[in-house]
């Protein structure tokens, strides 16, 4: 089949290499606004064709949406008049709000999907060979959409080796945010936390594993994380919540030097990793 991907940085271009690499397009036709993206594409070869949005429609059995969530959004009222045999299927962080909004006349064909993989890198040159390969995705609410999209989709995701999890809109939403948006704020907040305290000589000097694993994904693209935190607004501030409760929590314990329960408080946080 023909696919057709709109926004080529991390995702898209990670999947129209994965198209390429398991032989699933015939023809994989790619859509950018920036011309510095359009040169980065081309360079990098990612698509076969850069097109504009009217040439992409026609010749795209499966429109892939790589772009930020609320440009997913007001990209919508473009798509209205594809053919009904073409998918369009999504590849945003955030599910529920993008489910609520798509209008009625494409709603069968749009399948709501979330890879659950990326990096702390965007743009054309962030594109990776196996960014998919053994990771999971989620399909959300796919009794919505006629059965030749959602096999179409399934069978996409199949191919290049992911693993299939469904689950409604809501509920990712809720899982998401734990797994995903809630570690991305704390990340964000920790390297906000050292920038206002330490000079620049100071965290070169004594930035270690933990520091730069826990503020690597702070590097990520603050447009597209905006996005994320203003969709997913109600579930993100509840989990805010739970974390400053537990940060509430250690920070009594270390000033009753309560240990032995702070120790406890640890070791229940170590059995996290026994269940990943």
């Amino acid at each position: 089949m023909n696919i057709g991907i709109v926004g080529l940085g991390l995702m898209g271009g990670s999947f129209a290499k994965a198209m390429k690499k398991y032989g699933i397009a015939k023809k994989v036709y790619g859509y950018a606004r920036s011309e510095q993206s359009k040169k980065e594409i081309a360079e990098l070869n990612l698509v076969d064709e850069l097109v504009d949005m009217t040439t992409l429609k026609e010749k795209s059995d499966l429109i892939v949406l790589a772009i930020p969530v609320d440009n997913i959004i007001t990209i919508l009222p473009d798509l209205l008049d594809i053919n009904a045999n073409t998918t369009i299927m999504d590849l945003g962080s955030t599910k529920e709000f993008i489910v609520k909004n798509i209008p009625n006349e494409i709603r069968k064909n749009f399948v709501a999907a979330h890879p659950m993989c990326g990096s702390e890198k965007f743009g054309p040159k962030a594109a990776m060979d196996n960014l998919y390969e053994g990771k999971t995705v989620v399909l959300c609410n796919l009794e919505d959409n006629d059965d030749i999209h959602e096999q179409r989709a399934i069978k996409v995701f199949q191919d290049i080796g992911m693993r299939l999890v469904f689950m409604d809109s809501k509920n990712h939403d809720i899982h998401a945010c734990y797994m995903s948006h809630l570690p991305h704020a704390i990340s964000y907040s920790l390297a906000n936390t050292v920038m206002g305290h330490e000079d620049p000589k100071s965290i070169i000097a004594l930035a270690a594993g933990g520091f730069t694993d826990m503020s690597r994904i702070a590097k990520s693209s603050p447009d597209m994380w905006t996005d994320i935190f203003k969709q997913n607004k109600d579930n993100l501030l509840d989990s805010i919540d739970l974390f400053e409760e537990h940060m509430k929590k250690v920070r009594k314990m270390v000033e009753n030097e309560e240990y032995d329960d702070l120790k406890q408080w640890m070791e229940k946080a170590n059995t996290l990793h026994e269940i990943l």
